[in-house]
């Protein structure tokens, strides 16, 4: 058993809590209620970034002291919105929100995972019609093997997780998040995964 603190409790943290619960592990949800996100930090091995990702970096870095020799998984995008709240633009063209976070918090372990893929597919991906992949990305193998081991957890099959190398590869993941607007609009907001059709 893990313990693990979910930052964030709309859809994407709520979900995964939930499935993580689930699989066994001691979960804490922290909302924004003062002192929330420090406490949770603080007791967590493991810490998700769920929140929004406009708002990560200042959040996260704002909590330096709890997240030292810590696991961040970050499962968020740092987009712009468009009109229809759909993502438009990315924060940090050229870099990424893992990126990021690793500069400014050098003493954490940051790992980008699972924002490839609307929310419901994060913790049933089975359900899609064929086999999705899920990426990592991180500079610390053993930071990355614990995420790989959650993700099974999450009903991930060791033969859809993919490494793709150090923190700078989350760049070309957090790009991936132009797609989805695009797709939804053609498609509705059914759940699917971007994928490596091998």
């Amino acid at each position: 058993m893990t313990t693990i603190a979910v930052l964030g409790n709309g859809r994407v943290g709520g979900n995964l809590a939930k499935a993580l619960t689930g699989a066994g592990h001691e979960v804490t949800v922290a909302d924004r209620a003062p002192g929330a996100v420090a406490n949770a930090a603080r007791t967590a091995q493991i810490v998700i970034n769920a929140t929004p990702g406009a708002g990560s970096l200042d959040l996260l870095v704002a909590h330096r002291e709890e997240l030292h020799g810590k696991i961040l998984v970050d499962v968020s995008n740092a987009t712009f919105d468009g009109p229809d709240g759909l993502p438009a633009d990315l924060i940090y063209p050229g870099s990424s929100l893992a990126e990021q976070l690793q500069q400014a918090l050098p003493e954490t372990h940051v790992v980008k995972t699972l924002n490839t893929m609307l929310f419901p597919v994060m913790t049933a991906p089975a359900t899609l019609s064929q086999a999705p992949d899920v990426f990592l990305s991180g500079e610390d193998a053993q930071a990355k093997q614990t995420v790989r081991e959650l993700l099974v957890d999450l009903g991930w099959h060791e033969e859809w997780i993919v490494d793709l190398g150090g923190i700078q590869t989350a760049r070309a993941t957090e790009a991936a998040i132009l797609f989805v607007p695009h797709v939804i609009r053609a498609s509705g907001f059914a759940p699917f995964s971007i994928s490596i059709a091998r």
